[in-house]
């Protein structure tokens, strides 16, 4: 298998004068900034364009040196790399794309570019779900890093124990979120096709993504193939509550299992005041895990890299441990600051079952004081009005929801009308926090959920509320 990635990355050497040039079209997405960093690391010579910046990924892209280009522009042939990475947000139609097609210039996908020149000689640890991959990646990184196993890692976001979201190394293990999104406009397979994972974590599964497939059947099936790619000396770490997943894994599977969430076994005993919990195998407890993180979906989380990270050779009582300082992800209810005692959280939730629980998770950890939603419908899914109609049942557990519904093709206002008086629709962002604003108080948390930059909303909203 080593001898196959030497003769892979062959194909690319230059004389020793020269770095090989990777120029990647999408480079600001969590994804295709994670391959920049990645190849950058391991000795590529990097640039990238995209259209659209915002933190982490610019942050963590400037720290890095890497060329940034704003836009597509054709002009950008000029810099003739030896390969184009194209990231699946670049469609037909692309000035640059289009371009490079006319020209006959050699390009890949970003998944293919990592499975060849990085993950073909690794123990690949795949992260698969519907929700929970990030933060799930993110522990399992932390558990093998505290083992001494310096993995490389590729995951959605960034973890401040790990600095970065994503990292080349020598280690002989390697962690990557797999996204079942599309991996180019030519190729329609999910990324997490390409990865070839020895362990694999399948979180839980639900219907999303509505812009690239028809029905929950047609995600099942990708996630069907992904268990077709993983061997019989492997492992497949499986909720095992998910109803979903128990019909993925009835259309075949060839690798041994091993459950969490149910008695016979991986299961996470009620968190104590403190939110630690106690993790048994099989009705043993095998250690006990404290922590400050909030939610019984970040208790499944730990369940689940805890199992995988045993695969891996990492004990459970090791694996707890290391979880006991883990500190979280980014954007994964962060809080970005407090104004007369009214603190402002930005969080990833962007459906319907994940905003229920991340409410949820923070009423948990905070039992005192109101919490003030804010939301923008912003996922493909959700801007079609797929899944709109589970949206007032999942802000359940909120006391205010304030929703951002600008560019939707559907009416907010009718949506959100069975929460009556404490549901508010705006289509202007300044007159949304204006709102949130004159309506917080002390003891208050603003709950911002978004999986975009919300138009620089948590600052705006931290600046009003000192003015107020």
């Amino acid at each position: 298998m080593i001898a196959q990635r030497s003769r892979t990355i062959a194909r690319f050497r230059r004389p020793a004068a020269f770095a090989v040039h990777l120029h990647i079209l999408g480079i600001c997405g969590t994804f295709m900034g994670g391959i920049a960093a990645i190849a950058k690391q391991a000795g590529f010579r990097v640039s990238g364009c995209d259209a659209e910046v915002y933190p982490p990924m610019s942050e963590q892209l400037a720290a890095l040196g890497i060329e940034l280009i704003g836009g597509y522009g054709a002009d950008q042939l000029r810099l003739a790399p030896d390969l184009w990475v194209v990231g699946n947000v670049v469609a037909r139609g692309n000035p640059l794309m289009e371009a490079i097609l006319d020209r006959g210039d050699r390009y890949q996908s970003g998944p293919q570019w990592l499975a060849e020149q990085i993950l073909i000689s690794k123990w690949v640890l795949a992260v698969a779900g519907t929700h929970g991959k990030t933060s799930t990646s993110a522990m399992l990184t932390w558990i093998l890093e505290c083992a001494g196993r310096r993995p490389g890692f590729l995951i959605g976001g960034i973890a401040p124990d790990l600095k970065m979201s994503a990292r080349s190394s020598p280690s002989d293990c390697f962690v990557i979120e797999a996204d079942e999104y599309d991996t180019a406009f030519f190729d329609k397979r999910s990324k997490f096709v390409h990865y070839r994972p020895r362990t694999a974590i399948l979180n839980n599964l639900e219907f999303d993504h509505a812009d690239i497939f028809a029905d929950l059947a047609a995600i099942e099936r990708q996630f069907h193939h992904l268990v077709r790619t993983i061997p019989a000396t492997g492992r497949i770490v499986v909720n095992g509550r998910d109803t979903a997943l128990k019909r993925v894994l009835a259309q075949g599977c060839w690798t041994p299992l091993e459950l969490f969430g149910v008695p016979s076994g991986w299961e996470a005993g009620e968190p104590d005041g403190e939110g630690g919990f106690e993790v048994a195998w099989q009705g043993r407890a095998v250690g006990r895990l404290g922590w400050t993180l909030a939610g019984q979906y970040n208790r499944m989380n730990a369940l689940a890299a805890i199992a995988a990270a045993r695969h891996a050779g990492v004990a459970p009582d090791a694996a707890t441990v290391a979880l006991s300082g883990f500190q979280g992800v980014r954007r994964r209810l962060e809080l970005k600051g407090a104004v007369r005692g009214v603190r402002v959280y930005d969080d990833f939730a962007h459906h319907p079952t994940a905003i229920r629980e991340t409410i949820a998770g923070l009423r948990q950890r905070n039992r005192d004081g109101r919490i003030l939603a804010v939301f923008e419908p912003r996922s493909n899914t959700l801007k079609r009005g797929v899944l709109k109609e589970a949206l007032p049942g999942s802000f359940a557990g909120a006391d205010r929801v304030y929703v951002y519904s600008a560019g939707l093709a559907w009416d907010a206002g009718s949506v959100f009308a069975p929460l009556g008086p404490r549901a508010r629709c705006e289509a202007d962002l300044d007159a949304l926090v204006a709102a949130i604003a004159a309506e917080a108080h002390e003891a208050d948390h603003v709950l911002v959920m978004s999986n975009g930059g919300f138009g620089g909303i948590h600052q705006k909203l931290l600046t009003a509320l000192a003015k107020a």
